[in-house]
């Protein structure tokens, strides 16, 4: 049972999984295309060990159809179960009804997001990568081919600003670094929503520079 030691849950369509405190993850619910991760297809009621990640792993992303992807503690990712698309990221359209490495991505990774049959990574580098179904342009690398390995998102925001982690306390903006004035009270640490947001001590969210703001 999980009745303590869970640190976090995601959702997919059909499927749930849980990461423990240990590192590792755990699923249930429908596993007809191995989104599960426990090398079968059978449904699961109950909770089940996703096979090869007991530990190591610090994040899941949730939203998936019927696959799921994991972050390691590495920083690298791993995705599993159905790949018609490539959303599994291995180079192939094979379904894997256990994890596999996604390529390219063996570090560096600090967040993974699934949707529907795509995923995206976050690097530290502030760099975007996505892979998976492309028809409605999703993965942003400016085609609606369906990408089998991770591709390059061009994070354009407003003219030209570029807003990413290239240090604890900087966003950089028409190539030109910004430094915050108090980096230990705030510091840049992600993008939510494709906006570069600045971070302070508090947890609250607070905009960048009026010119580091937009949408790509």
């Amino acid at each position: 049972g999980l009745t303590s030691g869970v640190t976090a849950i995601g959702l997919g369509t059909d499927h749930s999984c849980a990461l423990t405190a240990a590192g590792g993850l755990k699923c249930w619910g429908q596993n007809g295309l191995g989104q599960l991760g426990d090398g079968t297809g059978v449904n699961r009621t109950t909770p089940v060990d996703v096979v090869g990640l007991t530990s190591g792993i610090a994040a899941i992303g949730s939203g998936g159809a019927g696959h799921t992807c994991a972050l390691t503690i590495a920083g690298g990712a791993k995705c599993w179960g159905w790949n018609l698309y490539g959303q599994l990221g291995d180079g192939t359209t094979r379904t894997r009804v256990t994890p596999v490495n996604v390529s390219g991505l063996a570090a560096g990774v600090v967040a993974v997001s699934s949707g529907y049959n795509s995923n995206c990574a976050f690097f530290t580098t502030g760099a975007l990568k996505c892979w998976g179904s492309n028809h409605l342009g999703q993965l942003g690398d400016g085609t609606t081919i369906d990408r089998h390995v991770p591709v390059d998102v061009s994070l354009r925001i407003d003219d030209n600003c570029l807003a990413g982690l290239l240090a604890p306390d900087e966003v950089r903006c028409l190539g030109e670094p910004i430094v915050i004035d108090h980096p230990e009270e705030h510091r840049v640490s992600f993008i939510e929503g494709l906006h570069a947001r600045v971070v302070g001590t508090g947890g609250s969210l607070a905009p960048a520079p009026p010119w580091c703001e937009g949408r790509v």
